[in-house]
């Protein structure tokens, strides 16, 4: 999961764009604002708040592993979902402002 955000910056992930792809630029800046409007940003939003309270419960808790060995590795895991998830909030956002940007200016950055 932590290296979604990096996926995400360089497009790594699977696309079906049968008809996005020969859309021009601007007209696929205007479906990508409209996508992380409705999709990313409240699907992550969610992903980030509840991700967090899990993994305040499993810190107050004191959540353990069965292995001695390793005492803090089931809250260590669970706070990555949270951090993991506002990262690529953050790439998310950058993507937004940009096909802002190509929506509204013509050109992109």
């Amino acid at each position: 999961m932590m290296v979604a955000a990096y996926t995400h910056l360089y497009n790594g992930h699977v696309n079906v764009d049968l008809v996005y792809s020969r859309l021009s630029r601007r007209w696929q800046a205007a479906i990508d604002v409209i996508s992380y409007l409705i999709f990313f940003f409240p699907f992550f939003l969610i992903f980030v708040i509840a991700g967090s309270e899990y993994a305040t419960a499993s810190w107050k808790t004191g959540e353990r592993t069965l292995t001695a060995r390793l005492p803090l590795v089931m809250p260590a895991m669970k706070t990555l979902i949270p951090v993991a998830s506002f990262l690529l909030l953050l790439q998310g956002l950058s993507h937004f402002m940009r096909s802002l940007i190509l929506l509204f200016r013509g050109k992109e950055i």
